[in-house]
């Protein structure tokens, strides 16, 4: 390590507005205090309507972002620091804004040659109509809102008369809403650093998808890592989450959800352009697993902050 913001002011930026925000805290506390042991001046930033005049006032000279989901994940702080000429770590504001929106991802994973599950995309104002005649895949399904993170308006339903109260409860997030072929599978998901995949682990729930519950609250989620898959299935899952960051044109570190199904296809779900950074997220542990702690793998995401326009 350079430690080439060593002697220079570290704003964390965290909480924000989203339905996030509490794994936002989180994530932005632990951070800031692993740059802190290392020696790093660090102030924590909770951003609100005044996080311009807030990162002047502190004469922020990077910022290192630990937000989650909307205003923080989708480009809109990536694109207040750029204009601030503020360099910060992960994506740009490009990769940021496309990475969060499911649909637009979705398309371009596809281009990139990656396998998607079967979908289709509905906007709000159809949303009340939808019926299960709509679905050319039929039950099961997955329903889930085009511009959320961490399971939030997400929905396994496997009975007609379930699918509208999931349709209407993802539409009050933001963006579309995405009805999706239900795929059995494992759930896979691969750290990339660097362009570089550290790493896939698999995670084992209960219940019947990785709800918000099994993410943040559930004693009984269990993780493996390496995941327990073939070489050969573990090879194609790492090539599909390098080309899922390289392809969004992502910085930093992501996280790539995949299903992994029995015959070693991965079918990729999301990149997620600013994992959780909290003590029980998926790639503290994949680091952990390489050998790299918590504080060296936040030194390596704030070494490579820059501006990206």
């Amino acid at each position: 390590m350079t430690g080439r913001w060593k002697g220079k002011r570290v704003a964390v930026l965290y909480g924000g507005r989203s339905s996030e925000r509490e794994v936002s805290l989180e994530s932005g506390r632990g951070c800031a205090e692993a740059l802190r042991s290392l020696g790093y001046d660090v102030a924590l930033v909770d951003v609100d309507l005044e996080v311009a005049a807030r990162l002047r006032a502190l004469e922020a000279e990077v910022a290192f972002i630990a937000l989650h989901g909307r205003f923080g994940e989708d480009g809109c702080i990536q694109g207040l620091l750029e204009s601030m000429g503020i360099p910060y770590t992960c994506s740009g504001v490009l990769a940021s804004s496309v990475g969060m929106d499911k649909v637009f991802s979705k398309v371009l994973f596809r281009t990139f040659g990656l396998k998607v599950v079967d979908y289709v995309v509905f906007p709000p104002g159809r949303v009340p109509s939808v019926s299960v005649a709509d679905l050319p895949f039929g039950l099961p399904c997955v329903v889930k809102p085009a511009g959320e993170g961490s399971s939030v308006g997400v929905h396994l339903v496997r009975e007609a008369a379930a699918l509208p109260a999931a349709c209407r409860d993802a539409v009050r997030y933001k963006g579309d809403v995405i009805v999706e072929r239900y795929v059995k599978g494992k759930e896979i998901q691969v750290a990339v650093l660097d362009g570089k995949a550290l790493g896939a682990i698999e995670i084992v729930f209960e219940g019947e998808f990785y709800d918000y519950e099994a993410k943040y609250h559930s004693s009984a989620t269990q993780f493996f890592y390496p995941a327990r898959i073939p070489e050969a299935h573990m090879r194609r899952v790492l090539e599909a989450g390098e080309i899922a960051h390289r392809g969004l044109g992502c910085s930093g570190v992501t996280r790539t959800d995949f299903i992994v199904t029995q015959d070693g296809t991965p079918y990729v779900l999301e990149t997620n352009t600013l994992p959780g950074m909290t003590s029980h997220s998926l790639v503290p542990k994949i680091a952990a697993g390489n050998g790299i702690s918590f504080a060296e793998l936040c030194e390596r995401i704030l070494e490579s902050a820059a501006l990206e326009a």
